[in-house]
């Protein structure tokens, strides 16, 4: 859509609703508000594309992509299809294949590159009559009366946009959360994760019995160390994103190569290591430290924050556009109510809701570290029904209250371990 030049658009103005960002629970948010006919503006601090991480999306999002008309533009995309998640650890290997689940809906979905799926959301919710404005900042926000949003452009303009309602999508960035002082800490340790792009060439290496599956997220164990722990997620062009999560002191020195750290690191995991063995990396590593948030306050009659601008977990379970994507549902269905006239209790029927299967995820991302999951998932002989269970849960339908492992995940968590054990 338009830069922030703004030829032909007033730089003021009023609008029912301002999203801020323009990932995937912004554009999805703009498009399910457009169809309801609300004049929407986004604010999009960067410029698409841009790299971002999060590439394993699960299957629960299709049902939003489809709600917001864009199911049909990712499909026809090209993205490497999905069908479950793998794990491997001292030479296990197991699988969740996420079309044998529990919950109904979609059981397959997408791993992505974030730069250009997130410019394809975004240009799908424009091409559908949103307006998107790249390249400018919100530098302050005033709630006192109607919300107001001061926004510096590109050329460091100032301007104000007022709105009936405010979004904040801006993941990471957490723009409300900062400016109304909002942020919180993570129950979650303070971990970081180093991460970075190869071409794989995994079709060149001879894995013998151990094949690899290009249609599922790989997530290994450190042999070691549970604490440990790697992403391998494959795309449709012969790359993979590949990532280590750990506590930082298990890093070593991050100033120095950070490449060469992610690598080390990857050369003590066997498997990984010759998967691995003829892979090049092809873009600069990055790293996300402390990533772990938590919020005092969600949502309000004024604004409401979506995805990780409100609540991030962890990267194991590829949960956060999955949230992001849920929480943009969510938000949308009572701002149209509440700009139609009606009265919204925003904890009751947003917030609360929304942390239901928030906290389910919590509850496995907590198991996970302290081992008790990993007992679970690499248990030789699990149970059919309780695995499908699971299962659906790990493609994102965390909040099917229909699941006994949603509706009391930390008790049914349990009993499954000691079972296992």
């Amino acid at each position: 859509m338009t830069d922030s030049t703004h030829a032909n658009a007033p730089q003021t103005g009023h609008y029912d609703v301002v999203i801020i960002g323009a990932g995937p629970s912004g554009s999805v948010a703009a498009s399910l508000l457009h169809q309801q006919g609300k004049r929407v503006l986004v604010i999009e601090k960067q410029h698409f594309p841009r790299f971002s991480i999060g590439e394993s999306l699960l299957p629960c999002c299709m049902q939003m992509l489809e709600e917001a008309n864009m199911l049909e533009a990712v499909n026809q995309a090209g993205y490497q299809f999905k069908n479950g998640a793998a794990f491997n650890w001292q030479g296990r290997s197991t699988m969740f294949d996420f079309t044998n689940k529990f919950t109904p809906g979609p059981g397959t979905t997408y791993q992505v590159e974030r730069g250009h799926f997130d410019k394809l959301l975004a240009d799908t919710a424009a091409k559908q009559g949103v307006e998107i404005r790249y390249g400018d900042t919100v530098a302050a926000v005033d709630l006192s009366a109607t919300p107001t949003l001061t926004i510096v452009d590109s050329a460091q303009h100032s301007y104000k946009i007022s709105a009936e309602y405010l979004l904040d999508a801006s993941g990471y960035g957490r723009v409300l959360a900062r400016l109304l002082q909002l942020e919180r800490p993570s129950s979650l340790p303070s971990r970081t994760a180093i991460f970075t792009h190869i071409e794989d060439n995994i079709d060149k290496v001879e894995l013998g019995d151990r094949p690899f599956d290009r249609n599922k997220i790989l997530i290994s164990v450190h042999p070691d160390n549970r604490d440990i722990w790697y992403w391998l997620i494959p795309f449709s062009n012969g790359r993979c994103s590949l990532g280590v999560v750990a506590e930082p002191h298990l890093l070593g020195d991050l100033e120095t190569d950070t490449s060469n750290i992610l690598m080390r690191l990857v050369n003590q995991e066997p498997y990984l290591k010759q998967l691995l063995a003829k892979a090049k990396i092809v873009r600069e590593c990055g790293r996300l430290a402390g990533y772990s948030a938590n919020v005092s306050t969600l949502a309000t009659d004024k604004f409401a924050l979506l995805g990780n601008a409100g609540e991030f977990l962890d990267p194991v379970f590829s949960s956060g556009v999955t949230i992001a994507m849920q929480s943009a549902s969510m938000a949308t269905r009572c701002i149209v109510r509440q700009l139609e006239g009606e009265s919204v209790d925003w904890q009751a029927e947003y917030a609360t809701p929304l942390m239901r299967g928030v906290d389910t995820f919590r509850t496995y991302v907590q198991a996970w570290y302290d081992g008790r999951f990993q007992d679970v998932i690499f248990y030789e002989s699990p149970n059919p029904k309780i695995k499908q269970m699971i299962s659906a849960i790990l493609a994102g339908y965390a909040w099917d209250e229909n699941n006994p492992f949603v509706t009391e995940s930390e008790r049914r968590l349990n009993m499954i371990v000691e079972l296992c054990q």
